[in-house]
Protein backbone atom coordinates (compact mmCIF):
# COMPACT_ATOMS: atom_id res chain seq x y z
CA UNK A 1 0.00 0.00 0.00
CA UNK A 2 1.10 3.71 -0.64
CA UNK A 3 2.27 5.63 1.57
CA UNK A 4 -0.53 7.93 3.05
CA UNK A 5 -1.16 11.43 2.12
CA UNK A 6 -1.25 14.73 3.79
CA UNK A 7 -4.41 15.87 4.49
CA UNK A 8 -5.81 19.22 5.04
CA UNK A 9 -7.01 18.86 8.51
CA UNK A 10 -7.78 21.15 11.55
CA UNK A 11 -4.20 20.02 13.22
CA UNK A 12 -3.11 20.79 9.40
CA UNK A 13 -4.44 24.00 8.07
CA UNK A 14 -1.68 25.54 6.27
CA UNK A 15 -1.89 22.30 4.22
CA UNK A 16 -4.59 22.59 0.66
CA UNK A 17 -5.81 19.55 0.05
CA UNK A 18 -5.36 18.29 -3.53
CA UNK A 19 -8.45 17.09 -5.15
CA UNK A 20 -8.61 15.19 -8.51
CA UNK A 21 -12.07 15.73 -10.13
CA UNK A 22 -13.37 13.14 -12.84
CA UNK A 23 -16.17 14.27 -14.57
CA UNK A 24 -17.47 14.12 -17.91
CA UNK A 25 -18.76 17.61 -18.34
CA UNK A 26 -16.12 20.14 -18.61
CA UNK A 27 -18.78 23.18 -18.04
CA UNK A 28 -20.01 21.51 -14.79
CA UNK A 29 -16.32 20.48 -13.46
CA UNK A 30 -15.27 23.90 -13.97
CA UNK A 31 -18.11 25.03 -11.97
CA UNK A 32 -16.59 22.62 -9.06
CA UNK A 33 -13.09 23.40 -9.67
CA UNK A 34 -14.28 26.83 -8.99
CA UNK A 35 -16.00 25.93 -5.70
CA UNK A 36 -13.04 23.68 -4.72
CA UNK A 37 -10.44 26.65 -5.57
CA UNK A 38 -12.70 29.12 -3.17
CA UNK A 39 -12.94 27.16 -0.59
CA UNK A 40 -8.68 26.97 -0.41
CA UNK A 41 -8.51 23.35 -2.09
CA UNK A 42 -5.83 22.75 -5.06
CA UNK A 43 -7.23 20.52 -8.11
CA UNK A 44 -4.44 18.80 -9.07
CA UNK A 45 -5.97 17.34 -12.45
CA UNK A 46 -9.02 16.83 -13.83
CA UNK A 47 -10.29 13.77 -15.76
CA UNK A 48 -12.96 12.94 -18.30
CA UNK A 49 -13.45 9.51 -17.47
CA UNK A 50 -12.20 6.97 -14.62
CA UNK A 51 -9.81 5.17 -17.16
CA UNK A 52 -6.26 5.34 -16.47
CA UNK A 53 -7.32 6.10 -12.73
CA UNK A 54 -4.61 4.74 -11.21
CA UNK A 55 -1.70 5.97 -13.03
CA UNK A 56 -3.19 9.42 -12.71
CA UNK A 57 -3.32 9.24 -8.98
CA UNK A 58 0.41 7.95 -8.70
CA UNK A 59 1.48 10.66 -11.38
CA UNK A 60 -0.38 14.10 -9.55
CA UNK A 61 -0.86 12.45 -5.92
CA UNK A 62 -4.40 13.82 -4.71
CA UNK A 63 -5.53 13.69 -1.10
CA UNK A 64 -8.94 12.93 -2.43
CA UNK A 65 -10.70 11.91 -5.65
CA UNK A 66 -14.15 13.71 -6.78
CA UNK A 67 -16.90 11.59 -9.12
CA UNK A 68 -19.23 13.33 -10.84
CA UNK A 69 -21.56 10.90 -13.39
CA UNK A 70 -24.42 10.23 -13.92
CA UNK A 71 -24.04 5.91 -13.08
CA UNK A 72 -21.14 4.46 -12.08
CA UNK A 73 -20.49 1.86 -15.15
CA UNK A 74 -18.90 -1.29 -14.56
CA UNK A 75 -15.11 -0.26 -16.12
CA UNK A 76 -15.31 2.83 -13.18
CA UNK A 77 -16.13 0.79 -10.48
CA UNK A 78 -13.12 -1.77 -11.24
CA UNK A 79 -10.80 1.01 -11.54
CA UNK A 80 -11.94 2.27 -8.14
CA UNK A 81 -11.20 -1.26 -6.79
CA UNK A 82 -7.71 -1.07 -8.39
CA UNK A 83 -7.05 2.18 -7.04
CA UNK A 84 -8.51 1.06 -3.39
CA UNK A 85 -6.45 -2.02 -3.20
CA UNK A 86 -2.93 -0.10 -4.05
CA UNK A 87 -3.84 3.60 -3.43
CA UNK A 88 -6.61 4.40 -1.29
CA UNK A 89 -7.69 7.14 -1.37
CA UNK A 90 -10.85 9.67 -0.03
CA UNK A 91 -13.64 8.72 -3.09
CA UNK A 92 -16.44 11.40 -3.17
CA UNK A 93 -18.81 10.38 -6.20
CA UNK A 94 -22.02 12.23 -7.03
CA UNK A 95 -24.23 10.20 -9.15
CA UNK A 96 -28.08 10.60 -10.48
CA UNK A 97 -28.08 6.64 -9.53
CA UNK A 98 -29.98 5.90 -6.62
CA UNK A 99 -30.24 2.45 -6.91
CA UNK A 100 -29.10 0.20 -3.74
CA UNK A 101 -27.48 -2.40 -5.38
CA UNK A 102 -25.11 0.26 -7.15
CA UNK A 103 -24.31 2.20 -3.97
CA UNK A 104 -23.35 -1.06 -2.29
CA UNK A 105 -20.95 -1.82 -5.28
CA UNK A 106 -19.66 1.61 -5.13
CA UNK A 107 -19.35 1.39 -1.87
CA UNK A 108 -17.14 -1.78 -1.84
CA UNK A 109 -15.00 -0.19 -4.60
CA UNK A 110 -14.13 2.16 -1.98
CA UNK A 111 -15.98 5.10 -2.26
CA UNK A 112 -16.48 7.22 0.86
CA UNK A 113 -19.49 8.84 0.50
CA UNK A 114 -22.20 8.78 -2.57
CA UNK A 115 -24.90 11.73 -2.90
CA UNK A 116 -27.33 11.52 -4.90
CA UNK A 117 -29.70 14.27 -4.18
CA UNK A 118 -27.37 16.22 -7.00
CA UNK A 119 -24.17 18.14 -6.86
CA UNK A 120 -24.19 21.28 -4.72
CA UNK A 121 -20.95 23.26 -5.49
CA UNK A 122 -21.61 25.44 -2.10
CA UNK A 123 -21.91 21.81 -0.10
CA UNK A 124 -18.99 19.74 -1.32
CA UNK A 125 -16.25 21.70 0.57
CA UNK A 126 -18.40 20.26 3.67
CA UNK A 127 -19.00 16.83 2.27
CA UNK A 128 -15.36 16.54 1.42
CA UNK A 129 -14.25 16.64 4.58
CA UNK A 130 -16.66 14.24 6.39
CA UNK A 131 -15.12 11.99 3.37
CA UNK A 132 -11.91 12.20 4.18
CA UNK A 133 -12.88 11.64 7.67
CA UNK A 134 -14.39 8.66 7.54
CA UNK A 135 -11.75 7.31 4.90
CA UNK A 136 -8.90 7.98 7.75
CA UNK A 137 -11.11 6.31 10.31
CA UNK A 138 -11.90 3.02 8.04
CA UNK A 139 -8.20 3.42 7.20
CA UNK A 140 -7.08 3.54 11.02
CA UNK A 141 -9.28 0.81 11.64
CA UNK A 142 -8.03 -1.56 8.97
CA UNK A 143 -4.72 -1.07 9.88
CA UNK A 144 -5.00 -2.19 13.34
CA UNK A 145 -7.39 -5.26 11.76
CA UNK A 146 -4.32 -6.07 9.46
CA UNK A 147 -1.95 -5.90 13.16
CA UNK A 148 -4.19 -8.49 15.00
CA UNK A 149 -4.22 -10.83 12.08
CA UNK A 150 -0.50 -10.75 11.99
CA UNK A 151 0.17 -10.88 15.71
CA UNK A 152 -2.08 -13.84 15.72
CA UNK A 153 -0.68 -15.58 12.80
CA UNK A 154 3.11 -15.08 14.44
CA UNK A 155 1.86 -16.45 17.70
CA UNK A 156 0.86 -19.60 15.96
CA UNK A 157 3.38 -20.07 13.98
CA UNK A 158 5.67 -19.85 17.59
CA UNK A 159 3.43 -21.81 19.77
CA UNK A 160 4.11 -24.44 16.54
CA UNK A 161 7.92 -24.34 16.51
CA UNK A 162 7.78 -24.74 20.33
CA UNK A 163 5.55 -27.72 19.87
CA UNK A 164 8.21 -29.14 17.40
CA UNK A 165 11.29 -28.34 19.44
CA UNK A 166 9.60 -30.03 22.66
CA UNK A 167 8.61 -32.86 21.08
CA UNK A 168 11.49 -33.69 19.43
CA UNK A 169 14.20 -31.59 21.41
CA UNK A 170 12.29 -33.04 24.73
CA UNK A 171 12.10 -29.28 25.74
CA UNK A 172 9.53 -28.01 28.25
CA UNK A 173 7.76 -25.43 26.59
CA UNK A 174 9.56 -22.66 28.86
CA UNK A 175 12.50 -24.17 27.71
CA UNK A 176 11.48 -24.26 23.93
CA UNK A 177 10.50 -20.55 23.88
CA UNK A 178 14.28 -20.07 25.62
CA UNK A 179 16.12 -21.63 22.88
CA UNK A 180 13.87 -19.98 20.14
CA UNK A 181 14.12 -16.02 21.84
CA UNK A 182 17.89 -17.07 21.85
CA UNK A 183 18.31 -18.04 18.26
CA UNK A 184 16.81 -15.22 17.45
CA UNK A 185 19.26 -13.17 19.37
CA UNK A 186 21.94 -14.33 18.04
CA UNK A 187 20.81 -14.03 14.54
CA UNK A 188 19.28 -10.85 15.10
CA UNK A 189 16.52 -12.34 13.72
CA UNK A 190 12.55 -12.17 14.86
CA UNK A 191 11.08 -14.63 16.88
CA UNK A 192 8.71 -15.49 13.84
CA UNK A 193 11.68 -15.91 11.09
CA UNK A 194 13.37 -17.94 13.76
CA UNK A 195 9.87 -20.16 14.48
CA UNK A 196 9.40 -20.36 10.45
CA UNK A 197 12.96 -21.78 9.86
CA UNK A 198 12.34 -24.29 12.82
CA UNK A 199 9.06 -25.65 10.94
CA UNK A 200 10.35 -25.48 7.79
CA UNK A 201 13.78 -27.61 9.33
CA UNK A 202 11.44 -29.90 10.74
CA UNK A 203 9.02 -30.76 8.22
CA UNK A 204 12.01 -31.49 6.03
CA UNK A 205 13.68 -34.24 8.23
CA UNK A 206 10.30 -35.69 9.17
CA UNK A 207 9.45 -36.11 5.74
Amino acid sequence: MSQDPALHTPENPAIATRIMLVDDQPARAAILEQALTDAGCVVVARLSSAQRLMKQVEEHQPDAIIIDIESPDRDTLEHMTVLNQHSPRPVIMFSDEDDADTIEKAVRAGVSAYVVDGLNPGRVKSIMDVAIARFREFQALRSELEQTRNQLADKHLLDEAKQLLMKHKNLSEEEAYHAIRKMAMDRSQRMVDVAKNIISVMNLIND
